[in-house]
Order: C-alpha cells, then structure tokens, then sequence
C-alpha cells in the first residue's frame, strides 16, 4: 500500500526503521524548541500531511523510549487520523515526569501505525445475546 504525504517540514518521511516495525516514527516541526513542564501538555506540529486509502486509520502511539526514559506520553493515545483527514497532522504530548523535557525540531515524538477498519452497521436491539462472561467488567477474572 502506498501513501500519499506532503513534508513541509523539511525532515525525512516516516519509515520504519526495521524490518518488522508496526510503527513509523513522527517528528516535531518547530521553528524553536519547546520545554514541556512537568504534567504539561502541549500540540506539536509535524509539518506533515497524509492522505489514506478509504478503509485505513493511522493510529498515533506514544514511543515507548520517551515514555520509560523521560516520562513523555501521547495523551489521546491512540489518536486517530481518519483517511478523510487532509490537515496537518499533530501530536498532542504530554509530561507525565517532574523534570521539564525540551523537545527540538526533528526529534521523533510518536509512532504512526497504519491500520484497516470497517465500519459497522448500528442496530437497536432490547436484548444482547447470552455469554458465560456475560457483564464482567474491569477485574472480573481475577488477579
């Protein structure tokens, strides 16, 4: 499957980065750094902009070294960027640390993960089928 992106950024195109990779890195596109303080949130742009066959999202994840070395999250995370979408696209990252983190033109922030979907058929029903789960919720399993 091929994608369609314009980079106004002026950095590389998201690749993986190995060959099994699910997930391509985004990188900030910032005229000057941002210092995001602890429990901040702020909205980097990337200077990107995607265009997606029907049927597809890109699901927008946090990098999981940003998150165990510095604390840094996306917070809506996964974000959805749907294939109808033609605006930037941008990251909505967050500081869940109690050190500030200074994030730089061209530092990867978030993976991208592009993902099939299907869109359901909604029907009122007054009753659900049966289950042994049946309403089992959060913990219902067990420790």
């Amino acid at each position: 499957m091929k994608i369609k992106i314009v980079n106004r950024s002026g950095n590389p195109l998201p690749k993986y980065e190995t060959e099994a990779s699910a997930g391509m890195d985004l990188r900030a596109y910032l005229e000057k750094p941002v210092v995001l303080q602890p429990l901040e949130r702020t909205l980097i742009p990337t200077g990107l902009y995607m265009e997606l066959p029907v049927g597809y999202e890109a699901q927008v994840r946090p990098r999981s070294g940003l998150a165990i070395k510095h604390g840094i999250g996306v917070l809506n995370s996964p974000g959805t960027i749907d294939a109808d979408y033609r605006g930037e696209i941008k990251i909505i990252l967050i500081n869940l640390s109690n050190e500030a983190f200074t994030i730089n033109n061209g530092d990867r922030i978030a993976q991208m993960v592009i993902a099939s979907h299907v869109q359901a058929e909604v029907e009122e029903v007054e009753v659900l089928t049966e289950t042994e789960r049946g309403a089992g919720g959060f913990g219902h399993t067990g420790k």
